[in-house]
């Protein structure tokens, strides 16, 4: 009983210490508010990823010679004189290699001194994003630079006359800018997911980027050499600190006595290597020091960014049409709105454990509410109990609890056995931290609920730590399923007299909850008039669960009209930047062989016949390069949409690839680029 006490009394310590260590980093002060300044950040990486020429080529090596030659000398001068009242607006390509240049930050103090005496910092300086004022350093440049336009010029650029190089400039930078932008360029995949941008997640992310920099305090203190690798969360406040250099060098001489380098050269992340050893270290530190788990949901290494569609930018020539109020295909399905968390789970400890109750323990976890997304137990081990950090990732939706149940094995099997006795349960509400809401991040003590007539004196106690990520909207996942001609016992009694040929197969499609939301059946129309010719025509109809039937596609001449010509589905030509098809409406879809952008395969996954999937992809002034809006899956006849705009003509456009593909005695798609057939034509004709 006497070392139990001791035992009890020696980790309360250690939690009061672990607690003041936090509050002692939460005092490291900040000149800047870093979490508007990081909101900014993302905004304007969005900006540069949609205009990927800054990225590479020579684009990029004429964006480096405007920065050297013009933005840094302009700015200078500001420094010297008063050249406008007002502050100044950069240009988004002089914007870019600034924010590269200062992300490796004694470099950019160094050569600052070195070029203009000064570090100069964008105290006077407004984004192009945000340039109400752009026209008077518009007049301020021409007078300075005739010769050279304000915004990048294209055509200079890429013109092989081109003579400017930075060796014929007086000053400029020897840091090498090309390698500093293809280094940070991956940056934005890691940040882009919206959870970023909530002003929680980033005032948690700014506490803990306080805790990083305490971490390195702490190590200098003792003379500890240790490479700290930040979480993403952590690395995005670190990036927006350092794009305010004055504020930089002053807060971290402050705190360290020296300006703290960011060492980005490093992206090898196999086991066993720098980048890994130092994440490793870095997670124990924290964890030791703080009593706070490092590991962040939303904050993670993602994997590669996707490979791009292509290289050129896609701007249609279409504008957004307003949809006409009265018209009756937008409301014809009805589906759920659902939304979904991404969750980070670790089992920390456990206390209280009987001796006669010890062995292999381990938890299951699952859901007090299962859902579509969550239905399953999953099985995690302990980590003071294994000395092994395991962590579960999942996603749910924000509702009810998960239930942990500690398990005791007598054997090191893994499955659960006979021999398996349950210790005790606890939960932990979901919703308690997300409707609305209050933290993404949790660790505690849960006692747990003894199996009944196995009371004792004292609960056993299990630390669990979990976090999680802004609930955001879910994809809809539809699947088709191919049903029997209609009889007395469909579910549909409603008169389908004049609409559906009797004795037809239909195609139901069935939500994530199993519930029928449409019915899609494919029937020959007659002969329509194509201006002075008749040609046999085919419709898509379509009988909602009220029973009410619309002709949701028609085929006329080479194009499928779908939903009253609200889209145009056609083939594209051979070749044709590598997709099969577009559909054109209010907007711009491009439907691509295989997984692509945020389908993209990973690692195992790549086995998989990729002829199976379809991506749709939507092209906008937003996003020239493609957005992912739904992956097609051919053979299980199932699709994921994230837009909920794409349903109706997704599912209806996947109808129709599906019925071709059945005439022709194929499943998927081989695109060689020579002989792929005019599907959609060929078939019809």
């Amino acid at each position: 009983m006497t070392s139990q006490l001791k035992y009890v009394s020696e980790e309360m310590e250690m939690e009061k210490e672990q607690g003041l260590e936090w509050i002692e980093a939460q005092k490291i002060e900040v000149s800047l508010d870093l979490a508007v300044a990081a909101k900014n950040q993302l905004e304007f990486l969005a900006a540069v990823d949609s205009n990927r020429w800054l990225y590479d080529g020579p684009t990029l090596h004429r964006a480096i010679y405007r920065y050297n030659a013009y933005w840094l000398p302009l700015l200078a001068k500001s420094y010297e004189e008063p050249i406008l009242e007002g502050p100044l607006v950069v240009p988004l390509d002089c914007e870019w290699i600034w924010h590269c240049h200062r992300l490796n930050p004694v470099r950019y103090k160094s050569d600052c001194e070195e070029l203009y005496g000064k570090i100069l910092d964008n105290t006077n300086v407004v984004s192009s994003l945000r340039g109400a004022c752009k026209q008077r350093t518009e007049e301020i440049w021409n007078r300075l630079y005739p010769n050279e336009a304000y915004d990048f010029d294209f055509t200079k650029a890429l013109s092989e006359n081109a003579s400017e190089t930075l060796s014929g400039l007086e000053k400029h930078t020897e840091y090498d800018l090309v390698s500093a932008v293809k280094r940070q360029s991956p940056f934005f995949y890691q940040v882009s997911r919206a959870h970023m941008n909530n002003d929680i997640f980033i005032e948690e992310a700014v506490a803990r980027y306080k805790g990083f920099l305490h971490l390195i305090k702490r190590n200098q203190e003792h003379s500890t050499k240790r490479f700290c690798v930040p979480t993403y969360d952590i690395d995005l406040i670190w990036h927006t600190h350092q794009l305010h250099p004055v504020s930089y060098c002053k807060d971290l001489n402050t705190v360290l006595g020296k300006i703290l380098e960011h060492d980005d050269t490093d992206s090898d992340r196999t086991k066993g290597k720098k980048l890994d050893v130092g994440f490793s270290g870095t997670t124990k530190q924290w964890e030791d020091t703080f009593g706070k788990r490092y590991w962040k949901s939303g904050a993670m290494y993602r994997g590669n960014s996707p490979s791009p569609l292509a290289a050129i930018p896609c701007i249609p020539d279409i504008l957004p049409k307003k949809i006409d109020a009265t018209n009756e295909f937008p409301s014809i399905i009805k589906l759920p709105e659902m939304r979904v968390v991404e969750v980070l789970l670790e089992i920390v400890a456990v206390k209280n454990l009987p001796d006669e109750k010890k062995g292999n323990l381990f938890v299951l976890l699952s859901k007090t509410q299962p859902d579509v997304i969550c239905n399953t137990k999953q099985k995690l081990t302990i980590l003071s109990e294994s000395g092994k950090k395991q962590v579960l990732l999942f996603q749910c939706e924000p509702t009810g609890e998960l239930h942990f149940e500690l398990v005791s094995n007598s054997t090191s099997t893994l499955p659960v056995t006979k021999t398996c006795k349950t210790l005790g349960t606890a939960s932990l509400s979901i919703e308690e931290f997300l409707d609305p809401v209050s933290k993404l991040a949790v660790e505690k003590w849960l006692d747990l609920v003894p199996p009944s007539g196995n009371g004792s004196s004292k609960l056993i106690g299990l630390r669990v730590a979990a976090s999680f990520t802004v609930p955001t909207a879910a994809p809809h996942v539809l699947h088709m399923v191919r049903s029997h001609p209609f009889s007395k016992g469909s579910c549909f009694h409603l008169p389908l007299t004049g609409t559906v040929p009797s004795g037809k197969s239909y195609t139901r499609v069935i939500d994530e909850t199993q519930a029928e939301v449409i019915r899609l059946q494919m029937r020959e129309s007659g002969k329509a008039k194509m201006k002075e010719n008749s040609i046999l025509s085919k419709q898509v109809i379509g009988i909602t669960k009220h029973g009410e039937t619309h002709t949701v596609a028609e085929f006329l001449g080479t194009h499928w009209y779908l939903m009253n010509s609200q889209w145009v589905l056609h083939n594209a030509e051979v070749g044709e930047n590598g997709y099969l098809f577009d559909l054109k409406g209010d907007r711009t879809v491009k439907v691509f062989s295989g997984r692509k952008l945020d389908y993209e395969p990973q690692h195992c996954e790549k086995q998989k016949n990729e002829g199976d999937f379809m991506t749709a992809v939507e092209f906008s002034v937003e996003h020239p390069y493609g957005k992912a809006v739904a992956l097609l899956n051919l053979k299980s006849r199932c699709l994921k949409a994230k837009e909920g705009w794409f349903v109706l003509p997704g599912l209806v456009s996947m109808f129709i690839f599906s019925h071709i593909l059945k005439k022709e005695g194929r499943i998927g798609f081989t695109v060689d680029g020579k002989s792929r057939k005019r599907l959609m034509v060929q078939h019809e004709r």
